[in-house]
């Protein structure tokens, strides 16, 4: 005789519409009816693991009845369930901060299913009039938009766990990205700022930058081994990045080298031979600090790295930076403004587009027009000049064999 089936050990079955349905029962309602909870997908194998999952928070005291889910709990399952195993640190990090300090907060003790859009809406207002962590002022357009990004993600998986029926975060109204103002050296405030440079300690990292467009963290994850001297030639294969650990009052960051994010970012740029020299240069002057250090030295074959051989924080490059910023005399600008200068000098000078993506390491040739929009109006008013000056001489030619 075959043995009934108690409480919390689960059933599966096949639905007409071609679904596959697992129920458990999880005790009973006041009226004493059997309170049924169900997982759907489009696989056998899918609602066993649903089931098998449940069952086993049931026994480990931690599932949660869909019913009582909470919006806190469930961002916390969909991070470290649908989130970090699929995605970058860098990633995870910014999107779990996202969670910690701003949707949990706001939002966190509201049953999800009670979520309603004027919950989120109210949130989004509140954060562009003033939801800075430090209380110093409002976030900005592109943060608050982030939060959207993330809660909207976080709703769609719901939905596909039917622990929701709709994406609430649809009927809201996130505020609109405006696009930022690309800021490009002058040709004498580029000399200016090359002028500073030459005992700098950081001096030939800059340079490098302004005479190959990488990006910071490409810059400081670059290794000598990636460095081709004879040839002349650097190869991006890693890139420094500082990432959020999710620790609120540890370390709250830490940096890690990770590999590019496109096949397009894994590139190899070729160097100018006076950067070349500058390289050279810079390779003695390392290995000095080397021998300086002894057994305090930390070899990561960074070619810009610490005193003692440490990757160099993001942040504390961005110091240096600014200092030479100042001390050349220059209005306010980000170390990205190099690599915007290194593009725009290339597009002034007609080459090709296509050869400028490839060595920014841009995915598509549309990114690099668009970014740099301001140099490809230069362009165009050359090509229409060189129209001119065709349809010119056609007018000539034509007019000569009336005659």
């Amino acid at each position: 005789m075959a043995r009934k089936r108690g409480n919390n050990e689960g059933t599966i079955s096949k639905r007409k519409d071609g679904r596959w349905c697992a129920a458990i029962t999880v005790g009973r309602t006041e009226e004493g009816k059997q309170k049924r909870i169900f997982f759907y997908g489009k696989t056998r194998q899918e609602v066993a693991d649903k089931l098998a999952k449940a069952l086993n928070d049931i026994k480990q005291g931690t599932f949660v009845e869909p019913d009582k889910l909470t919006v806190g709990e469930w961002l916390d399952t969909w991070l470290n369930e649908y989130v970090k195993p699929h995605v970058r640190p860098t990633t995870w990090g910014g999107y779990e901060y996202i969670v910690r300090q701003h949707l949990k907060p706001a939002l966190g003790k509201i049953r999800l299913k009670d979520l309603r859009p004027d919950h989120l809406q109210k949130l989004y207002n509140e954060k562009l009039a003033g939801g800075r962590v430090d209380g110093q002022g409002q976030l900005s357009n592109r943060t608050v938009r982030l939060m959207h990004v993330v809660i909207h993600a976080a709703l769609k998986q719901a939905m596909k766990n039917q622990l929701v029926i709709r994406n609430v975060a649809d009927a809201t109204k996130p505020p609109s990205l405006k696009k930022k103002e690309i800021r490009v050296l002058s040709p004498e405030e580029q000399a200016r700022f090359i002028s500073i440079l030459k005992d700098d300690r950081l001096g030939a990292a800059f340079l490098l930058d302004l005479a190959t467009g990488l990006r910071r963290g490409e810059l400081l994850g670059l290794r000598w081994r990636d460095v081709n001297l004879e040839e002349g030639t650097i190869t991006i294969n890693q890139s420094l990045v500082e990432v959020r650990t999710g620790n609120a009052e540890g370390k709250k960051t830490m940096l890690m080298f990770q590999e590019p994010k496109t096949k397009q970012s894994k590139r190899t740029i070729p160097i100018p031979k006076s950067i070349l020299t500058e390289l050279k240069a810079h390779k003695i002057r390392q290995d000095h600090e080397k021998s300086q250090a002894g057994p305090k030295y930390q070899d990561n074959d960074l070619v810009f790295a610490t005193a003692e051989g440490k990757p160099i924080n993001p942040r504390n490059f961005n110091r240096s930076f600014y200092r030479l910023v100042k001390k050349a005399g220059l209005p306010p600008i980000n170390p990205h403004a190099l690599r915007h200068t290194f593009a725009t000098r290339l597009l002034e000078a007609d080459e090709h587009p296509k050869v400028v993506q490839d060595l920014l390491g841009h995915s598509q040739i549309s990114l690099t027009l668009d970014t740099y929009s301001h140099a490809s109006m230069d362009l165009k008013r050359r090509a229409a000049e060189k129209l001119d000056k065709i349809l010119e001489v056609k007018k000539n030619s034509s007019d000569e064999t009336e005659e």
